[in-house]
């Protein structure tokens, strides 16, 4: 029998009513209240047995050296240490790079970045294995070390070849239009800055097996670099990831390290094994954003529209492949953001340096090449003397042109959207308002200036390698009525499960909290690609209607054979099954009675992509199901004499299609939107000349705060359904909202231009510090930023500590440094591609090092 829980309404309430929670409406997020209680459970509060072993990792101190000697005596003396693990114990594969090689697990000679992991300790406490890692006695060899683009591009270090895409002859369109503009950009990295650092824990099985509790966005690939470096089978590795503490791309390659280490020693002592890294630590050790130094040189007729582009595209990866590959990729596929260039050639350089390998972040390239042609249009409006906003307009895509790389424009309604939010917002006279502000306060010497700027956001929709595009579910129905669903998607706080709730709940008319969503774990739906590329819900979701639908079936056919009627008269509403005129089930009865006749109540589902392919030996095709679009207007005050300004307004209307979840889905676009003002505003990474990191905390390291947010803000979602067959035709809105940020940058950018009546764009650097806002003022105005004063270099030294080691550098190298400006190198091609128009299809990509990992796009 069975047996209906007093958690839901009664039979009589939930006849006369529709279902809760369906898609379309608000509801609240799975984990809320357990997050604001504090009561959810990450993997550093799981309850652990008092024999758990705990893990810390001794680092490089240089950038570049060969390790001559390491004195491990000390650190195997120290108090709780039971084991010391160097690269001379790993009995498995020991390179763990995502796609290709380049990502040693520990070091063997040679160091390529400071904070490199030289050996691992385990020891009965954190603190105790943490204080061990501090007696190493390291001898080194120091090597020159490559630490900015500049260096990298003059000494051509890559660490995989350049790609090039183009369409029609841009040189010549450059040669013959009546105006030609060049112009460079260098913006900086960002740190991913998750509320829960990277943590790990495995638990040895009676079986031989591993079972991996990590905070990973990709459970699949932690389960197989487990496997790999510990010599198990995959099916001997389980990972599970109820929940991440945020992961913005950050936990999507760089969280497998730490598991593959308690791994091993979890292998070696048999007993569970815990390792979480400090936020320093973590800073320190792990990938950011990348770094893009871009030129471009633009030809436009009198009316600013583009004819020609030629752009490069530069990026610092760091020491080791990791994803930059299909990063400067995706760099490239948005370098147009939402503009047509007739005729384009576009080169992106993935440089080699001795710094931490970057990884993915938010946006994963997209907005180091949407800024670019946002800075692009900027430029192309003050030196043309018009206003940025009709440039964009005159430049944007219309329906039945293609991009770049040959993907077809259809569904369109950027126009729209832009005019919409124009309209809304009251862009017009809001303009004239600040220019005429502007000129009063240059005509009475105020020191306050005002900035507005209206952009769009074009974003494409899918993983640029094509096998990455499916996703798997697995859905039981239970004999209560109530259903769980596990599926291959990573929760980190985005409402990826409550979406999928909401949908399996809707393919029944049921009520919400009749659907449970457990954890992630590759014993129940294998070889799932990552939570990223804003396809969480899109691949997954689909994945999970496909279950249901399935289950549906088998249903109705029973119930057309048991009631002898038609199957087109079964009908699933309000939390019952209308079976014709003959009767009136509730699920839960209709259900139990399915069971009672030996009909299955489970399903998996699945759901591949559609549409999508790229020939990267080409640099063509279709890499993208469908684009998010969106558009902000936002106002900024600066100050003159400080540099310092607020946002003062910001007006936002983004397509997300049919919502699923509305209130999530205006979450998602404020976080983004912050996040990325805070990459374009106050996060600045800086390293010293020895390639250290210098903003390795929250005290010289400044996210966003409340404080920070616009003093008005309104956020809307555009009503529209997406035309393509997502889940309820709904759109993906993960990373497209982080771009719409842009346009405060470009506001600061609009109010330090109107110091010269918006005759020339300033060299404003992102981020826009009010350090480099004052900066840029001051070029505009005339004046030089540089101090003459000579350098007191004796003064500098005393400082040191000892001037002999330079191991150990106190006093001034620990404060926070400037960051090294990177001039925009020449277009250049390696070595390996010169001569050849594209880089050939690279041959590891055919048999990469894990199945399911996310290398550069390309076809099958």
């Amino acid at each position: 029998m069975s047996h209906h829980s007093s958690l839901f309404d009664n039979y009589s309430i939930r006849r006369v009513r529709p279902p809760k929670h369906k898609i379309g409406t608000g509801a609240k997020h799975d984990s809320a209240i357990s997050h604001v209680m504090g009561s959810a459970t990450y993997v550093d509060d799981m309850l652990k047995p008092q024999d758990t072993l705990h893990l810390a990792i001794g680092k490089s101190a240089h950038a570049h050296a060969r390790v001559l000697s390491m004195d491990l005596a000390a650190v195997r003396a120290s108090d709780g240490v039971i084991d010391v693990i160097t690269f001379k114990d790993l009995t498995g594969k020991t390179d763990i790079g995502p796609v290709f090689d380049g990502d040693p697990l520990m070091v063997d000679t040679i160091t390529e970045y400071i904070g490199q992991t030289l050996f691992a300790v385990v020891a009965t406490s954190h603190r105790a294995a943490k204080k061990a890692t501090l007696k190493a006695i390291i001898e080194y060899e120091a090597l020159a070390a490559v630490l900015t683009i500049e260096q990298a591009l003059a000494q051509q270090q890559f660490v995989r070849p350049s790609h090039f895409m183009t369409r029609g002859d841009a040189q010549t369109e450059l040669n013959n239009a009546p105006k030609r503009i060049s112009g460079h950009i260098h913006m900086l990295g960002q740190e991913h800055f998750y509320l829960e650092s990277q943590v790990s824990y495995v638990v040895p099985c009676d079986d031989g097996g591993l079972e991996v509790y990590t905070s990973s966005q990709h459970p699949s690939e932690v389960q197989q670099l487990v496997a790999e470096v510990v010599d198990l089978p995959f099916h001997a590795v389980t990972t599970v990831v109820r929940r991440m503490g945020g992961g913005f791309g950050g936990k999507e390659t760089q969280a497998a390290a730490w598991a593959c280490l308690c791994g091993i020693a979890a292998k070696r002592h048999n007993v569970p094994v815990s390792m979480r890294l400090d936020r320093q630590d973590d800073m320190v050790v792990t990938g950011k954003r990348h770094e893009f130094a871009n030129r471009y040189e633009v030809g436009v007729n009198d009316d600013g529209q583009i004819l020609g582009v030629d752009m490069q595209l530069s990026a610092l990866c760091g020491y080791s492949p990791d994803l930059s590959d299909a990063i400067v990729d995706r760099a490239m596929f948005h370098c147009d953001n939402a503009y047509y260039y007739p005729a384009a050639k576009v080169a992106g350089h993935r440089c080699k340096t001795h710094t931490v390998s970057n990884t993915a972040y938010r946006g994963f390239g997209g907005p180091q090449g949407l800024l670019t042609a946002e800075y692009m249009m900027d430029d192309i409006a003050y030196t043309l003397g018009r206003d940025p906003l009709q440039v964009r307009l005159a430049n944007l895509y219309q329906n039945g042109q293609s991009t770049h790389y040959g993907q077809p424009i259809e569904h369109f309604d950027l126009a729209t959207i832009i005019e919409t939010l124009a309209e809304d917002c009251d862009y017009q006279s809001r303009r004239q308002q600040t220019i005429e502000f502007n000129k009063k306060a240059e005509a009475e010497g105020g020191d306050k200036r005002l900035g507005l700027a209206l952009t769009p956001v074009k974003f494409g929709i899918s993983f640029t390698v094509q096998h990455l595009n499916q996703g798997g579910a697995l859905v039981h129905i239970y004999t209560d009525g109530t259903i769980q669903i596990n599926h291959g998607g990573t929760e980190m706080g985005q409402g990826l499960y409550i979406k999928i709730a909401q949908i399996v709940a809707n393919e029944f008319d049921v009520d919400l909290d009749s659907v449970k969503v457990t954890a992630t774990r590759t014993d129940k739906v294998p070889n799932t690609s990552p939570t990223a590329a804003s396809s969480g819900t899109d691949i997954n979701g689909k994945a999970a209607q496909n279950a249901c639908i399935t289950i549906r079936e088998r249903l109705v056919e029973f119930a057309a054979e048991h009631f002898e009627v038609a199957a087109k008269d079964i009908k699933f509403e309000r939390n019952h099954v209308h079976i014709a005129d003959k009767a009136v089930l509730t699920f839960a009865e209709m259900v139990l009675l399915a069971y009672q006749h030996r009909i299955s109540l489970s399903a998996t589902g699945y759901y591949k992509t559609p549409k999508i392919f790229y020939d990267r030996a080409k640099a063509w095709g279709r890499p993208f199901f469908y684009f998010a679009l969106g558009a902000a207007c936002a106002e900024v005050e600066i100050d003159t004499l400080t540099g310092e300004y607020k946002v003062l307004r910001c007006d936002i209307l983004h397509d997300v299609g049919q919502s699923i979840n509305p209130a999530i889905d205006i979450g998602q676009i404020e976080g983004g939107f912050v996040q990325g003002m805070g990459w374009l505003t106050s996060e600045e990474l800086t390293w010293d000349d020895k390639g250290k990191l210098a903003s390795n905390g929250p005290a010289n390291y400044k996210i966003p705060t409340a404080h920070d947010l616009p003093k008005q803000w309104n956020v809307k979602l555009f009503d529209r359904k997406n035309k393509e067959q997502t889940i309820y035709n709904s759109k993906a809105v993960g990373e497209p909202p982080f771009m719409l940020a842009a346009r405060v940058w470009c506001a600061i950018n609009n109010a330090v231009a109107s110091l010269a009546d918006y005759q020339k764009n300033p060299e404003l650097t992102m981020p826009a510090t009010p350090e480099a806002v004052l900066k840029a003022v001051m070029h505009m105005q005339g004046e030089t930023w540089e101090i003459d004063t000579a350098i007191n270099t004796d003064a500098i030294d005393s400082l040191k500590h000892n001037k002999d080691d330079t191991t150990k550098v106190d006093g001034l190298d620990d404060d926070k440094v400037e960051p090294q400006q990177v001039s925009h190198g020449e277009e250049i091609e390696p070595p390996e591609v010169v001569g050849k128009l594209v880089d050939e299809q690279p041959e590891q990509i055919k048999n990469p090092n894990v199945s399911v990992s996310r290398g550069p796009a390309h076809s099958d």
